[in-house]
């Protein structure tokens, strides 16, 4: 298993793995601003034999850092690559000296709720009417991470 920095030849990749794990996938436009344009942007590909089965991004500003994304692929999903990214994305986010992380959850996505209540992350409001494709609302997430290593 190798976690190394996405980079713009991975997004097809990523765009198919997009279309079969959300109901609103980001596009790939959306996934290339952040990779060349976004300057507190970080987004990372976990592979295993030459193939990607996981990724997330990550938005590091000052004291903060919110996830913006994490996705294991189905065939990959409960065998613990979940934990293992959560943990790469934590290391990061305290190299680069963020005391909170934050992320918005879907109110019925109860495996990620799991996985990031079991990461010390706390319900800190709702977000009404977050996800376009239904309006449902979210949970906004938060963990405090302490800052440098």
């Amino acid at each position: 298993m190798i976690i190394s920095e996405m980079q713009v030849k991975d997004l097809d990749d990523i765009i198919e793995m997009e279309l079969k794990l959300f109901t609103c996938p980001w596009k790939y436009s959306d996934y290339e601003y952040e990779l060349t344009s976004n300057e507190f942007a970080h987004y990372y590909i976990m592979k295993i034999n030459d193939q990607i089965i996981g990724y997330y991004g990550l938005w590091t500003l000052f004291e903060q850092a919110q996830i913006t994304t994490i996705a294991i692929s189905n065939d990959y999903q409960n065998k613990g690559y979940g934990k293992v990214l959560m943990n790469h994305l934590i290391n990061i986010a305290i190299k680069k000296e963020c005391e909170l992380l934050s992320l918005e959850v879907r109110f019925s996505n109860m495996n990620a709720i799991k996985l990031y209540t079991g990461y010390g992350f706390e319900i800190i409001n709702i977000r009404k009417n977050y996800y376009q494709d239904n309006n449902e609302d979210a949970y906004l997430m938060m963990k405090a991470i302490g800052g440098v290593v």
